[in-house]
């Protein structure tokens, strides 16, 4: 079953309906207001990539990083763990603001 995008030409609110073939079906109505004059809209679509077309996205994307600068490696890693489908966790993310105020050195180690 396929799901469609709407706007509501009464609030313009859009919305989405997972739309199926039935019989008597009930008119798309909005959440909001609940007007029936609604507008399908052309929604975008997705694709599944290959890994490799991921990976060689990226090396297009690194070759204009400047590797000096922490803010460029931080968009970097972010993108990076976007396009990989991975979430990097609040870990990573804690460490990356505390590098950028300054904070702890990363090098340093504590088991010393």
């Amino acid at each position: 079953m396929p799901l469609y995008e709407y706007q509501c030409a009464q609030c313009r609110r859009r919305f989405k309906r997972l739309v199926g073939v039935v019989a008597n079906a009930s008119p798309i109505s909005c959440p909001q207001c609940g007007s029936t004059d609604a507008a399908r809209l052309i929604s975008r679509f997705a694709r599944k990539r290959s890994e490799d077309d991921t990976l060689d996205s990226l090396a297009n994307d690194m070759e204009g990083v400047d590797e000096g600068s922490p803010a460029a490696m931080r968009r970097l890693m972010r993108d990076m763990g976007s396009e990989m489908g991975e979430d990097l966790g609040d870990d990573f993310e804690e460490m990356l603001e505390e590098e950028q105020s300054g904070g702890a050195d990363p090098d340093a180690s504590d088991s010393f």
